[in-house]
């Protein structure tokens, strides 16, 4: 596990998010979770499943999701790990889940390896739930959480695409 995230090819999508927390300890609260601080972290602060919601204005690819854990936060070090998404809270579906080693570093999950087409689910919601801590713990720290997509998935809708069928080709043009 490393402390350094290798994301080359990718751009960080967090920004266009909305985001929000189930709950936040005073003094730990969401804003640590974006800040680039692997000193700092979010702490939950009630019942399980303690989550993170990234809202965005428009359905958008994420290939890979990235947090960071600290074996040194114990019992508060995530174990049993959801990644969800959809259009909204009430539809949202399980996307990946994995159990976490208890170990420092990065820890990084690529979406597009879960589809058969092996591109990234688009969501206007993604949700990290965290559903159970190493040593039975109640509350969880998260120190960094980042939302990536590839550089092509970010190619605008605008852009004139070259129709070839004759189907499509009737509708290329506006008269």
């Amino acid at each position: 596990m490393s402390r350094e995230l290798d994301v080359s090819d990718m751009v960080e999508m967090g920004r266009q998010a909305a985001w929000s927390v189930s709950s936040a300890k005073t003094g730990h609260g969401l804003e640590l979770l974006r800040d680039n601080d692997l000193d700092t972290y979010w702490q939950s602060d009630g019942p399980s499943p303690h989550v993170v919601n990234m809202q965005f204005e428009k359905r958008t690819s994420i290939r890979q999701v990235s947090f960071f854990r600290d074996k040194q936060d114990e019992s508060y070090t995530p174990l049993r790990v959801s990644i969800r998404g959809g259009t909204n809270h009430q539809d949202l579906k399980e996307l990946y889940s994995l159990d976490v080693e208890e170990a420092t570093g990065w820890v990084n999950i690529n979406l597009a390896d879960i589809s058969s087409s092996g591109r990234p689910p688009r969501v206007f919601l993604l949700q990290l739930a965290v559903l159970s801590n190493h040593h039975g713990g109640r509350d969880t720290h998260v120190r960094q959480l980042k939302l990536f997509s590839t550089r092509e998935s970010l190619m605008s809708l605008d852009e004139e695409v070259p129709f070839t069928a004759q189907e499509c080709l009737q509708f290329s043009t506006i008269r």
